[in-house]
């Protein structure tokens, strides 16, 4: 899996840090809510180590944040735009397939906006998310296996879908050819209050 991409380490700390803080969670209560060792936190916290992607969305989670949000100086233009090839991915497969965050659209609720690539038989399981989370994943080109809880559903080029993702749920690249989605991951409201 994947290390951290292009957020530098400090801005990383400084927003799980603040997060915490907000929450009024220590070290301990986070770590445990999380599922990630202390040793780990306390490292990311000092901007030392290298988070991957399942410990990401793992603080995310249980601070109730979006995954940018932990990774991005908060910023006010009017306009953003992101290239998808500028954006190193948070998640790379044993193949070469690829997620990148592309970015959060934080109004009027927090949008995730993904770009993944998965080779044939690449896979990549998710944990369950908190409640009110769902994801819509559009097809751009070949073929995938979607699995959510214990329902296995092929998705094919064009074809778009939505589903609660607060159940285990697995992307997996299906036919000959490599398959490229979009994927925006709809959150709750933020949580800023302790």
């Amino acid at each position: 899996m994947t290390a951290m991409h292009n957020a530098p380490l400090e801005i990383v700390a400084r927003n799980i840090r603040s997060a915490r803080t907000a929450a009024g969670l220590s070290l301990d209560a986070l770590a445990a809510r999380a599922d990630v060792s202390k040793g780990a936190l306390v490292a990311l916290e000092g901007a030392r180590g290298n988070p991957n992607l399942t410990t990401l969305v793992r603080l995310s989670d249980a601070l109730g944040r979006s995954v940018s949000s932990l990774m991005e100086d908060e910023r006010e233009e009017a306009v953003v735009v992101v290239d998808a090839d500028a954006v190193a991915p948070l998640w790379t497969g044993p193949a070469g397939g690829t997620a990148r965050l592309l970015l959060t659209n934080p109004r009027p609720v927090p949008v995730e906006v993904w770009r993944w690539r998965l080779h044939p038989g690449e896979r990549h399981d998710s944990h369950a998310h908190p409640a009110g989370v769902t994801e819509t994943l559009t097809v751009v080109r070949g073929q995938m296996l979607l699995t959510v809880g214990d329902a296995a559903r092929r998705l094919r080029a064009g074809e778009t879908t939505v589903f609660n993702a607060d159940v285990p749920h697995a992307y997996e690249g299906a036919g000959r050819g490599p398959c490229e989605l979009v994927m925006t991951v709809h959150l709750p409201m933020e949580q800023r209050g302790g």
